[in-house]
């Protein structure tokens, strides 16, 4: 649950308070000096006894110097600019100091922190030092005419080294002056801070076009193995019905033929018992493949599907989806499946006389929502944001993360009394998209 602040910062991209740009200069400068007296007396001391071997270790640190200043610095960007800023660093593929070394050395961003803390150490902290004394020494000097002027003794103090002001009523003009130019001198100090904040960001900020590059390459391998999955479900569904169920189809027809030769009086019993197995074995068998992929939906699409669902539904069905002919395969299957198992958790906890399923696509995504007049009070799993059936089980669980595989949500409301809504929603790409 989010908290009101007290004293929100400026939005990203807006220009921040005097208070908090003198805040984010004024830390620069003693940063900025470390940082350059860090890098003097690494690259000094590693370039002098490199000869030795012993320089080597600190040459690696200047390298990887940029890293901890970089980190310090995103924290610091927070004074004027709440956007988060990323670590743009990769976690290495095995533990321990060498492969920790060798994954830094390789990223294109270590290369860009080093540069930054040269930049840093070199030329920004000299020029924000500079904005701010200069509006320090100016302010400084007016306002502190009167102190001057009292502790020289002889009654006089050189303003700013322009003009003497010889008299109490001058002196004390003069600190009017220093306090109303206060604010006014710092006013441009905003716009400074707010210029080195987007220097900040654009140097230590991933590279756009590697982020969107993983980013569409962790989708395309998302959908190839969402269809390695459905393959191989259907691989398993082509093989229980191409083998173990036609071999209990000619297992089941044998017996009956063999029941109907008259034999004898026990062993026509066991026949009997055997093809009554037979029988609610191929029953069970084929229910298994329907389960794992029913043929109507891979030969009528999705509507047909769920109609077929709500007609084998304990409780009375009515269906209104406005969906496109064909979908992904991926998508009809998952939405399947979760309509399947909102009517399966329906029939079973919630005492309804009546269920609704309505659905349609609209701007690339497809929409479907379960509605029930049950009794409602349906349970939320810890440490979810969807609910389970109110029996305690995770059938929704696993609705909901093969719904985030495909880039959707589910949502579940259910007060006491009821009505219980299950709703999903899925990108709907035409099924000639696939990649």
């Amino acid at each position: 649950m989010l908290t009101p602040s007290p004293s929100p910062p400026s939005s990203p991209g807006s220009t921040p308070t005097p208070l908090r740009a003198a805040l984010y200069l004024l830390t620069s400068v003693p940063l900025g000096a470390l940082t350059l007296v860090a890098l003097l007396l690494l690259a000094g001391a590693g370039s002098a006894l490199a000869v030795l071997v012993i320089g080597v270790p600190l040459l690696l640190t200047l390298v990887l110097s940029g890293i901890p200043l970089a980190a310090l610095e995103r924290r610091r960007l927070r004074l004027i600019d709440p956007a988060p800023l990323a670590d743009p660093h990769r976690e290495p593929p095995a533990p321990g100091p060498a492969c920790w070394l060798r994954t830094r050395l390789q990223e294109r961003c270590t290369w860009r922190e080093l540069a930054y803390a040269l930049l840093f150490a070199f030329v920004l902290w000299p020029l924000e030092a500079l904005a701010v004394g200069a509006v320090l020494l100016v302010c400084g000097g007016l306002i502190g005419t009167p102190v001057m002027m009292a502790v020289g003794g002889d009654g006089e103090a050189r303003v700013l080294k322009l003009w003497l002001a010889d008299s109490w009523p001058e002196a004390f003009a003069v600190l009017v002056a220093g306090v109303v130019l206060l604010p006014l001198l710092t006013w441009p100090l905003r716009y400074v801070a707010r210029g080195r904040a987007v220097l900040t960001r654009a140097l230590l900020s991933p590279p756009d076009s590697a982020l969107d590059s993983r980013i569409a390459e962790l989708d395309r391998s998302r959908m190839r193995l969402v269809d390695a999955f459905e393959a191989e479900r259907r691989r398993i569904e082509r093989d229980l019905h191409d083998g173990a169920q036609q071999r209990l189809v000619a297992l089941s027809m044998t017996l009956g033929l063999a029941r109907l030769e008259k034999p004898a009086e026990p062993l026509g019993g066991l026949l009997e018992r055997a093809h009554e197995e037979a029988s609610a074995a191929l029953v069970e068998i084929r229910e298994l493949i329907h389960g794992i992929h029913p043929r109507i939906l891979t030969d009528r699409g999705l509507a047909a599907a769920v109609e077929d669902l709500a007609d084998r539904s304990p409780i009375p069905v009515d269906v209104r989806l406005a969906v496109p002919d064909r979908l992904l395969e991926a998508v009809e299957t998952a939405v399947y499946f979760a309509v399947s198992e909102a009517l399966t958790n329906v029939a079973k906890h919630s005492g309804a006389t009546r269920v609704t399923v309505t659905g349609e696509a609209a701007r690339g995504r497809l929409a479907v929502a379960v509605e029930d007049d049950g009794r409602g009070g349906a349970v939320t799993a810890p440490g979810t944001d969807t609910d389970t059936d109110v029996g305690g089980g995770t059938g929704l669980q696993g609705v909901a993360d093969r719904l985030s595989v495909l880039g959707g949500a589910l949502l579940l409301s259910s007060p006491p009394g009821g009505p219980t809504v299950f709703r999903l929603e899925v990108p709907c790409p035409p099924a000639d998209s696939r990649t």
